[in-house]
């Protein structure tokens, strides 16, 4: 057989058997799990943030979590949460009402896995209360609903739920995710939320952003 037909044989079984291979990888490799929309990069969070108004929070005079209208409708009997919780799990399913009876969900703050919905919060990443005292007091109450139901954003994600009631209306200057390997991701979506709304940043909530971003 001519030299260059033997060549292109054994490039043709590479070929396939490098095909053969990918093809094996694809077969086993885990399903991903569904998750918040993915933040900006950190380069371009580092942008945001040097655009954001520095300025002391405000107060939480006149502040009411009923005053961010939540949760709604997102599709037929599906509201925002179960939305988030369908969307975050893995093998989720739901009933009549849109209610989730099994699944798994894995809290990236924390590293924890649940397979019962009411283990899990649905976590404003920037937190209503913390809006409220970096410009969202003076929005009209359609803006606050659209703020608290915003699934476009990086801003709801499913977690262990004492871990969020942990973090409360903390901003990252006084509380950041225990799992360290999701603090940039975190502070990613912070900043875009925050640049998307309009929302102030105080000096120490910066510093505590900007550390994380240059370590990202």
């Amino acid at each position: 057989m001519p030299v260059g037909m033997i060549y292109a044989r054994r490039l043709a079984v590479l070929a396939t058997s490098a095909a053969l291979t990918v093809t094996g990888l694809l077969a086993t490799a885990p399903a991903a799990q569904a998750a918040m929309p993915t933040p900006v990069s950190a380069a371009t969070a580092r942008t945001y943030l040097a655009t954001l108004t520095v300025k002391a929070e405000g107060s939480t005079t006149g502040y009411s979590r009923d005053l961010f209208p939540h949760w709604i409708t997102q599709s037929g009997t599906c509201n925002t949460r179960e939305t988030v919780l369908k969307r975050d799990g893995v093998n989720v399913v739901t009933d009549s009402n849109c209610a989730a009876i099994s699944g798994s969900w894995y809290s990236e703050y924390d590293g924890a896995t649940w397979t019962v919905a009411s283990d899990l919060d649905i976590d404003h990443m920037v937190p209503l209360a913390e809006a409220w005292r970096s410009g969202a007091n003076s929005w009209t109450t359609a803006q606050r609903q659209s703020f608290a139901n915003d699934l476009t954003r990086p801003q709801l994600i499913a977690v262990t739920d004492n871990v969020n009631q942990a973090k409360g209306d903390q901003d990252p200057a006084t509380w950041l995710p225990s799992r360290t390997a999701y603090r940039c991701t975190y502070v990613r979506a912070w900043v875009q939320v925050k640049y998307y709304w309009n929302l102030s940043v105080d000096s120490a909530e910066k510093s505590a952003l900007q550390s994380v971003l240059n370590g990202c």
